[in-house]
């Protein structure tokens, strides 16, 4: 039985071959056009609030660092370069980190005392604050900074009374 199937598979194999036109694999192409961006120094960037994920605020286009690469969605796409210039390159849907994904959409709107991080700082500095929770603690502090100004505010009114 089994030399038989050997057979007819040999034969089929060679028919394919010399008889019989290959199949053309149907094949489809997306070619988009990605807008050029010119950054013509490195960017500052803000922490978006409860990610690690910086954007830069001075930036028309919405690009974001976030481990070590810089990504850039456009039309349904997202692109990923290892410089904030490019060259972009682009990723699937599953190559997309999640928390990408997930971003607010009014992540360009910065709270109060979020700070502007050279772009260097962040380069060199972000695995050490994404190990060691660098922002969660930051904004801590900010809650409690705030906290204690409306404190003061409060009591500062009490006594106008």
């Amino acid at each position: 039985m089994k030399k038989v199937l050997l057979v007819l598979l040999a034969g089929a194999v060679s028919l394919a071959s010399i008889g019989y036109p290959a199949r053309a694999n149907a094949r489809v192409e997306v070619n988009i056009v990605l807008p050029r961006v010119v950054i013509a120094a490195p960017p500052e960037v803000v922490v978006i609030p409860g990610t690690y994920v910086y954007f830069a605020p001075d930036v028309e286009a919405d690009i974001f660092f976030y481990h070590g690469y810089w990504y850039r969605p456009y039309r349904g796409y997202w692109y990923r370069a290892g410089g904030y210039n490019g060259p972009w390159v682009h990723i699937g849907p599953s190559r997309v980190p999640r928390v990408l994904l997930n971003i607010p959409p009014d992540f360009r709107h910065i709270p109060p005392g979020h700070q502007r991080v050279p772009y260097g700082q962040v380069k060199k500095h972000w695995r050490t604050w994404e190990r060691e929770r660098y922002w969660d603690r930051h904004e801590e502090r900010e809650r409690h900074r705030e906290e204690k100004r409306e404190h003061r505010e409060e009591r500062g009114r009490g006594r106008e009374r």
